[in-house]
Parts: C-alpha cells; sequence; structure tokens
C-alpha cells in the first residue's frame, strides 16, 4: 500500500501554496488526502480557488467556520484529531500560519505521526500578531521545515532548529502566480471595476489598522489621502469591514470597495494598479514577482526578502500618501530583483523531500 500524505488547507492563501505540492506528488507512489477544515468558507475565498487552480475539491471539509482563536483552533483540533485516528496518515503536509496549521501540528505531534511546514521559519518578531505565534509553535514542533527564503534558513539555526530538518525549496505560491500569470487579464479586471488611468489595489484587513478606533481614524484619513492622487479598488475582508465604513472610509469618492475576488481576477487587478497597499504577507510575495510597488502598512514584515530582493516598502499612515505620490511620479517598474529559488519550481523540490521522508520511513519500519 503506498503511504499516504495528508495536506491541511484551512484559509485563502494555503490553496496557492498547496496546488504545486498536491500536483509534485502525483508523479511519485503516494496516496493523497486533500483536508479543508472550512476556516474560510465564503466561495470567493476558498471554493473558488480550487476551481480556478485545478484543484481536486477537498476529500475532506470539515466546516469548522469562524470564531475567535481559541474556539475556531479548538474545533479544528477535535475534528483533525479523529480524522488522523480514522486515516492514520504516514505525513501531514500544513501550510502558512493560520488557525489550522497551527492544530494540525499540535495534532500530528501528540500523536506521533510526521508533519512537515511548507513555508517555515518566517518571522515578523511582533508577538501580538497570531500568526507570529502559529509560526513558532508549528515550526518548533516540526519534523520538516520547507523554507522559502534564506533569512528562514537563518531564523531557524538562531532558534537551534537541527539543520537536518531545514530544506530550502523555494515558494510554492509563486509556482501558481507564473503557471496562471497568462491570465491575469488586467484590462478586463479595469472594465469590471469601472476604472480609467492609474489606480491603486488595497488590502486591509490586520488587526493593527482595523481593531482600534483610532488606528481606524488615521488609517482613513491616510488612504482618503492617497484616493486624492488616484482611485482606489480594496476588495474589503469582512473582518473590519463595518467599522471602516462607520469611520467614513467610503465617504471619498475615489474610493471602490468591493467583494472578495477570485484569485485570477484579483492578481488580474494587481497587475493592472500603479501601486498596492496592504498589510497581507502573501500580496508582498505577488507583488515582488509582478514588479508591482507594494506599501505595506505595517511596522514588520515576515517576508523581508521582498523589500531586498522585491518591489515592497513598509510604510506608516503618516508616510504612505508621500510614497504613493513618488510611485506614480515614478510610473510602472521596468527593471527589480526577485529573490532566490522564487522560480516556479518549488512544488517539485518539496515533492522530492517530502517523497523521500515518507519512502525512508516505510523503510525504517519494513
Amino acid at each position: 500500500m503506498a503511504p499516504l500524505v495528508l495536506h491541511v488547507t484551512g484559509a485563502r492563501p494555503n490553496f496557492p501554496k498547496a496546488a504545486p505540492v498536491l500536483e509534485g506528488l502525483a508523479a511519485y507512489d503516494v496516496e493523497q488526502l486533500l483536508v479543508h477544515t472550512g476556516q474560510h468558507y465564503d466561495d470567493k475565498m476558498s471554493d473558488v480557488f480550487f476551481r480556478q487552480l485545478g484543484i481536486p475539491k477537498p476529500d475532506v471539509n470539515l466546516g469548522v467556520g469562524s470564531g475567535a482563536h481559541g474556539e475556531q483552533t479548538a474545533k479544528v483540533i477535535q475534528a483533525l484529531e479523529q480524522l488522523f485516528t480514522e486515516r492514520r496518515p504516514d505525513l501531514v503536509v500544513v501550510y502558512g500560519d493560520v488557525n489550522s496549521t497551527v492544530a494540525a501540528a499540535l495534532v500530528a505531534s501528540k500523536m506521533g505521526i510526521t508533519f512537515a511546514h511548507v513555508e517555515a521559519g518566517l518571522r515578523s518578531f511582533d508577538m501580538t500578531m497570531p500568526e507570529e505565534i502559529n509560526r513558532l509553535v508549528t515550526d518548533r514542533l516540526s519534523d520538516l521545515l520547507l523554507t522559502t527564503s534564506t533569512d528562514a534558513i537563518a531564523h531557524l539555526g538562531n532558534e537551534g532548529t537541527d539543520p537536518d530538518k531545514i530544506h530550502f525549496v523555494g515558494n510554492p505560491m509563486i509556482d501558481t502566480l507564473l503557471k496562471h500569470k497568462d491570465s491575469f487579464d488586467s484590462e478586463s479586471a479595469r472594465r469590471e471595476v469601472g476604472i480609467d488611468g492609474d489606480y491603486i489595489v488595497a488590502t486591509l484587513h490586520r488587526p493593527g489598522n482595523v481593531d482600534d478606533p483610532d488606528d481606524v481614524a488615521e488609517l482613513v484619513a491616510a488612504m482618503h489621502a492617497v484616493a486624492d492622487q488616484a482611485e482606489v479598488v480594496i476588495p474589503l475582508h469582512p473582518r473590519g469591514r463595518a467599522r471602516l465604513e462607520e469611520a467614513g472610509f467610503l465617504d471619498h469618492d475615489r474610493v471602490r470597495v468591493i467583494d472578495p475576488m477570485g484569485y485570477l481576477e484579483f492578481m488580474g487587478l494587481v497587475r493592472g494598479a500603479a501601486a498596492v497597499v496592504t498589510d497581507s504577507g502573501g500580496v508582498q510575495e505577488e507583488t515582488t514577482i509582478l514588479g508591482v510597488p507594494c506599501l505595506t502598512l505595517r511596522p514588520n514584515t515576515e517576508r523581508p526578502v521582498t523589500i531586498t530582493h522585491g518591489t515592497n516598502q513598509l510604510v506608516t499612515r503618516e508616510t504612505l500618501p508621500d510614497r504613493v505620490r513618488e510611485v506614480l511620479a515614478t510610473g510602472p517598474l521596468t527593471e527589480w530583483d526577485t529573490p532566490p529559488l522564487w522560480d516556479g519550481h518549488a512544488g517539485e523540490r518539496i515533492a522530492k523531500v517530502l517523497a523521500g521522508s515518507v519512502g525512508a520511513a516505510r523503510r525504517a519500519g519494513a
């Protein structure tokens, strides 16, 4: 019987990372089981990704839904413990830094099941971010740490991680981007939104920007100053939407709020943008490959490689309008650096590591 590799996904950012790994492992003699925890359950934030990226429908959907961090994580732990007991996978693969990731890490670790973390070693060093806690716990427990950048390797080394566990494989989300890049239709996205001329795409949902009323007021003022210079299009995440509306975010006539988009549609919108204002991790990576200036509205980033080898820069609410002015004056980029191994083959490298791991485990147990 072929070894069973069980993939745990739960939120929109996981899916473009998992797709190349699933495809890469199809070349090996392993059985694969795709689990969707249902942490994000809106069609535009989950199901559409499976359709557009050619990922098979999940074999299991746990349907845990939304909730407070503790509640949501507990639901995933309970459901995965039952599933792992029934299926007893040879290897569990987790992605990113969402609640489903750390829940799967805890269950696999306590049950003695080998597990791998794709996108290991990223650090913001900001313990107010729930994602940072998830990263630290997951990496500490992981048997295989699959890293996207050299700084991630350094972080793991500084934390005393066994170097034999660390594998520099590149970024599987970039595999997905490069595979579908020709389908990113910026003109179609522009027509759909109804925009002529320069526009800025914004994605804002982090607690540091949308939870505290004073922060929200400052954010609205900064984004209105951006909208004075160009149209702003923002697919608004459910988190923080009401608070932004109450704070007058929509009161500027050049702020366009749209519903969350599918992967191809959103990337088409980003590709045609003069710049992106974001507090998202994945968007920092995608803009780095597309050559779109990215203004990250955070005091830190767990992806510094997008600054040293990309188009990203950190900004504050106070400096944001001036940075936008500079970007618009400069115009589209023609040359920019990209990080090592962000070449479209990370999924193949990850699959080789994973297949080697289950093969070695089976030989050792034979």
